[in-house]
């Protein structure tokens, strides 16, 4: 495999933990406050009109999203089916006491904007307030069985002592790119749920490599501590890393930039977990479980203490 990092490097990546911890908790506390006060949830989670149109010619999706925005309605709009039918869905934001208000005014405005290109309305679907929030609490309690399911993994897989360190690291990830969302103004939709997923696979993959390299420093070099063993198998996987989360940021990033606002939230979400997921495999999940360790062995030390007592 190519090297960028030499095999032989000794960073002391734990002289930062510190320091980076501190960056850390600022960071979810920061985004934990935008999540529950700025976040802007989509109309699959707060309710609205989702509307299936069809033309006979075609029509620039970014023409229909702006004459509906030019007219007042919050719409998300993208293409469905092959590209020759000219079928967009469009999800127009409605509360409850103006849903069907919202829907016939939609429909009027297409008609009247779009009358010479053979607008036919195929479909009407009104999501309620009610149905949105508790999509939305689906959605959410999705990502805690996913943490959950990798919690039990990793502890199967290594040692219990390495579960702490995943499980916080991956609520770090998932929470500052909520964070960022809610700052930003971008959309919570079921597209952003399903990126949130695909990063925490792709942040515990990257944890793994990690935790294996330290298992296998555990069983040949049992004379050095914990701390040590860790340095040694990030420095030994740093080369891997910067590969695996470059390449994938290089494409994650060009798809975000040239792949159509169809998917740009999407791909919004997974730019950002590839880079802290990265950071978090780093300076997360190691410092965690070394943190879990020495409460681990002072209650080992307290319990033989007053057994001997």
């Amino acid at each position: 495999m190519m090297e960028i990092i030499k095999a032989n490097t000794k960073i002391k990546f734990s002289n930062h933990y510190m320091v980076t911890g501190l960056i850390s908790l600022t960071l979810v506390a920061i985004s934990l406050f935008g999540l529950f006060t700025k976040m802007n949830y989509g109309v699959d989670f707060r309710g609205g009109a989702e509307i299936q149109v069809k033309f006979e010619k075609a029509i620039d999706l970014a023409l229909v999203r702006k004459t509906l925005k030019e007219e007042g309605f919050k719409v998300q709009a993208q293409k469905i089916g092959d590209p020759q039918d000219h079928e967009f869905l469009l999800k127009v934001a409605a509360t409850e006491a103006n849903l069907n208000e919202v829907t016939d005014r939609v429909s009027r405005v297409l008609k009247k904007d779009f009358s010479n290109d053979g607008i036919d309305i195929r479909k009407v679907d009104i999501v309620g307030p009610k149905a949105g929030k508790e999509l939305r609490l689906s959605g959410f309690q999705a990502m805690l069985w996913a943490l959950i399911a990798i919690m039990v993994y990793i502890g199967l897989r290594f040692d219990f002592k390495y579960s702490p360190g995943a499980i916080v690291a991956l609520f770090h990830d998932v929470s500052i790119i909520l964070g960022i969302f809610a700052f930003t103004g971008t959309e919570f939709t079921l597209q952003t749920v399903a990126a949130l997923l695909a990063v925490i696979g792709y942040s515990v993959n990257d944890t793994v490599i990690v935790y294996d390299r330290v298992r296998e420093h555990e069983q040949k070099f049992a004379h050095l501590n914990l701390k040590e063993q860790i340095d040694n198998a990030i420095n030994e996987t740093l080369s891997r890393t910067i590969l695996t989360s470059g390449t994938t940021l290089f494409i994650s990033a060009t798809m975000y930039f040239f792949g159509g606002l169809a998917i740009k939230d999407f791909f919004f979400a997974i730019t950002l977990g590839v880079i802290i997921g990265t950071y978090s495999s780093i300076y997360v999940a190691a410092p965690v479980t070394l943190l879990f360790q020495r409460f681990t062995d002072k209650g080992d030390k307290a319990q033989a203490q007053g057994v001997k007592a």
